[in-house]
């Protein structure tokens, strides 16, 4: 049987058409998946995202456990709620998994990582936290909303009190408080302002009501794939995974090489290939013609079909077919991508394709 979030049934009980997701049983739609996707790009949406794993780290050495364990530097945190994004890699520089950490105090982070990687994450982090006397902590008791779009702060504070609103409203860009038994991040995957939510599970069901009754519209996963592919976004598994490493899939900016001694995993694999010279890159392609590109489609490069769709997509926004590639080094300004044996012509293009709510490409 699949797992269920605190909220599948408050998803039956709306209707919701419910399918499989790493494991879990999840909402892909509610009604409209396009209909959802414009709601988060002009008013608010919310998005059960408790499948994803959150768990907390607690030991006096856990800042130097994570600066050994992850790609980007948490030295980088200073402030108490500061978050940072960054990849988990292999000894081979292989994405074991990408996620959010948070500074809560200096023997407290907080990491969210992906669902459908959940088990091997842990599998991963555990016996390397224990090197370093830092305790892992599943909160499995925890339920996650993710609520989006230009209306979505308001529509949320709106249910605290007046002074906790009002501090929510000040929270910077990858910034997360307590509020009670609530913890606030101004983080979001769908390129729209918004927060994500933490909440005890028995309270999530009420929650996603009561922000329904502010005119938040429910939304599921398709909408959540096109908003993320339209703000360039990358899926864990589509995107990168273990047989692909960061420097090729669009995330070379997660890499912090400085300070040089930082030994973090995977660092002395990544070095070689930087030194080596990088191979493939990750592009953004919009495609020209009415047809949709999709996972796994080889993209043609001066007559040799030397690349792949990693993601693609029927853009809501853009009303065109939008996708990552990944492609050679050299590719130039045009490639084509062979869709059910058929040629056709994209132009490469430099993701994101939109972002709080407008296009950032030429059409």
């Amino acid at each position: 049987m699949a797992l269920r979030t605190p909220l599948y049934d408050l998803h039956v009980a709306l209707g919701a058409r419910m399918v499989d997701f790493g494991g879990w049983d999840m909402p892909v739609a509610y009604g409209s998946q396009i209909e959802e996707h414009h709601a988060v790009r002009t008013k608010a949406g919310i998005f059960d995202v408790s499948h994803m794993c959150v768990c907390d780290l607690h030991g006096q050495r856990v800042r130097e456990f994570l600066r050994h364990l992850l790609a980007n530097d948490v030295n980088r945190l200073q402030q108490s709620g500061k978050a940072l994004y960054s990849c988990m890699l292999n000894e081979a520089g292989g994405v074991i998994d990408d996620l959010i950490v948070y500074y809560m105090n200096e023997q407290w982070f907080r990491l969210v990582v992906n669902a459908g990687t959940r088990t091997k994450d842990l599998a991963w982090i555990r016996p390397r936290a224990a090197e370093f006397d830092v305790r892992v902590e599943e909160r499995s008791d925890l339920a996650m909303l993710a609520i989006q779009g230009p209306e979505a702060r308001d529509r949320l504070v709106g249910l605290l009190s007046s002074e906790d609103g009002a501090a929510a409203l000040q929270l910077g860009n990858f910034f997360g408080a307590e509020f009670a038994d609530w913890f606030i991040a101004r983080t979001g995957y769908t390129g729209e302002d918004g927060f994500e939510v933490m909440v005890p599970a028995d309270t999530a069901a009420d929650l996603w009501s009561r922000l329904n009754e502010q005119g938040v519209v429910s939304c599921g996963l398709g909408a959540r794939d096109t908003l993320r592919l339209e703000a360039g976004m990358n899926l864990y598994g589509n995107d990168m995974d273990e047989n692909t490493h960061p420097l090729e899939s669009g995330l070379a900016w997660t890499v912090a090489f400085e300070p040089a001694d930082r030994n973090f995993i995977g660092r002395a694999a990544l070095e070689k290939i930087r030194a080596a010279g990088v191979a493939l890159k990750q592009v953004g392609l919009l495609l020209a013609e009415r047809a949709v590109m999709r996972q796994h489609q080889p993209v043609v490069v001066d007559g040799v079909a030397a690349g792949e769709i990693t993601s693609g997509t029927f853009s809501p926004t853009l009303s065109r077919s939008i996708a990552l590639a990944r492609v050679p080094r050299t590719a130039g300004d045009t490639v084509q991508v062979d869709i059910r044996g058929r040629l056709h012509a994209a132009r490469v293009v430099k993701p994101p394709f939109v972002r709080h709510g407008k296009a950032l490409v030429a059409l």
